[in-house]
């Protein structure tokens, strides 16, 4: 028989601030310490935990409601995925999240719950909490585009002098031969 969790925590962040957390892949990697990828639409595929957990949005209420096939590595073979709802409540600045997890695979209820304590919600709280911090600091400094290393400020350089280049002189007909330049006659020093 299929077991299943029931847990609440609050969270000292805006909904939308958790909601963001926990489906953006960067930020829910920054907040995990592990790679996490995905989209945020219904029926887009995600990952975490290094592809520890994968599953798929199946409904998606911004700001309220995450609701995901969800499965690990440690699913016995066969198994079908559990189904995990993330519901999200407002309460004076804070976020009431609830997880409510079915159809967990029989013996595994409790690594889950010890899991979502210490690798979800613990992090999660510390991650929105020290968000607006971030992004004061990642406004002051500039940031680079995707992909690309800042360039470091150039020193001015002194103007340089440009010497308009000497015009070729044209050839005087089909297959005419350029006349050798003149040479410079030097002086020999004694």
């Amino acid at each position: 028989m299929a077991e299943k969790l029931n847990m609440t925590t609050v969270i000292n962040a805006s909904a939308r601030k958790v909601y963001t957390a926990w489906l953006d892949p960067r930020e829910h990697s920054a907040f995990t310490g592990s790679k996490a990828t995905g989209g945020s639409r219904v029926g887009d595929p995600f990952t975490a935990w290094d592809g520890y957990i994968l599953g798929v949005h199946l409904e998606l209420e911004p700001g309220r409601r995450i609701v995901q096939a969800w499965r690990t590595s440690d699913f016995p073979p066969g198994s079908e995925d559990s189904r995990l709802e993330i519901i999200l409540v407002e309460v004076a600045g804070k976020t009431r999240l609830t997880l409510i997890q079915s159809n967990i695979p029989d013996g595994q209820a409790e690594q889950y719950r010890e899991g979502w304590e210490d690798f979800y919600f613990a992090p999660l709280a510390k991650f929105v909490a020290a968000q607006p911090a971030r992004k004061a600091l990642a406004a002051a400094k500039p940031r680079a585009t995707r992909g690309v290393r800042a360039k470091p400020k150039a020193k001015p350089r002194p103007a340089k002098s440009v010497r308009p280049k000497p015009k070729a002189k044209p050839r005087a007909g089909k297959g005419a031969r350029a006349k050798p330049a003149p040479k410079r006659r030097t002086r020999r020093r004694a």
